[in-house]
């Protein structure tokens, strides 16, 4: 089969494959098209923890933006970790100039194990410049949190925190209801003018990791194929749902998720 479109990743490296920009890749592929990369950080870590942070310069950030979509022009932008506003500043510049109009940014901040993945200042830009950018922002409950200033409980604090979100720009939120403390788990894709919920029974694991980066990363794989972004958060849920059902359980702590869980292979290949 040929890729049915083209995604640009700008995101972290994850060095033991589960999440950012290795699960980025996984995904984008397994569910049929052709990803390309911007790594903004090198970060050292296995599912126990982050060891350590290599960041990237900022103008090498960008030139890895403009030089790969000058020669293939992506259908959308997936952005994950930016740990600085330096670092925001040149994705703002590089999307001004590539002008892609299908972004979907999902602001990783923490860490599976706990690890503060970005500092206080590119927060601030993130939320008053960045969001304004995005077709999509795809905060989990503590990240919500964080932008919001607000302490999300229960669904109705979940569809408050997307109406801040919204004022403060952003054209549509979808927050995952994973940390909250139900057997149920609700997602919350919210604009000005419809709020969806997406149920579904929560899976007992802990080999979770990954699941932010996977899920932004299919929506935007089905957004760039002409799925409506409502339906492109419905299919992305569905396809992290199978793949967490996998519980493939590498490693000692967070365990990664099952992005091949799309994939059958052709018996010409077994």
């Amino acid at each position: 089969m040929k890729p049915k479109s083209k995604i640009l990743i700008i995101a972290g490296s994850d060095s033991s494959g589960g999440a950012g920009i290795q699960a980025d890749i996984k995904t984008v592929t397994a569910l049929g098209s052709y990803a390309m990369t911007a790594i903004t950080a090198v970060t050292i870590q296995n599912t126990t923890g982050v060891k350590s942070i290599v960041s990237i310069d900022p103008k090498e950030i960008s030139n890895q933006i403009e030089f790969t979509s000058r020669d293939i022009r992506p259908d959308a932008i997936k952005i994950g970790m930016l740990h600085s506003a330096e670092v925001i500043r040149s994705v703002i510049g590089s999307l001004d100039f590539i002008k892609v109009k299908k972004i979907i940014l999902d602001p990783v901040m923490i860490a599976k194990g706990g690890a503060k993945l970005i500092d206080d200042k590119a927060v601030k830009l993130l939320k008053n410049e960045l969001i304004k950018k995005v077709s999509l922002i795809t905060p989990n409950i503590p990240e919500a949190e964080i932008l919001t200033n607000v302490k999300i409980k229960t669904k109705e604090d979940m569809i408050f925190a997307a109406s801040i979100l919204i004022n403060l720009g952003a054209k549509n939120v979808f927050i995952k209801g994973g940390h909250l403390d139900t057997k149920v788990v609700q997602d919350i894709f919210v604009n000005k003018k419809e709020i969806m919920l997406i149920k579904n029974k929560r899976i007992t694991t802990s080999n979770t990791h990954g699941t932010g980066c996977t899920l932004s990363s299919a929506i935007s794989t089905f957004f760039a194929c002409g799925k409506t972004l409502k339906k492109s958060c419905e299919l992305a849920t569905k396809y992290v749902n199978n793949s967490i059902r996998s519980n493939l359980n590498y490693g000692k702590g967070h365990g990664p998720i099952n992005h091949l869980s799309s994939i059958s292979i052709d018996k010409n290949f077994k």
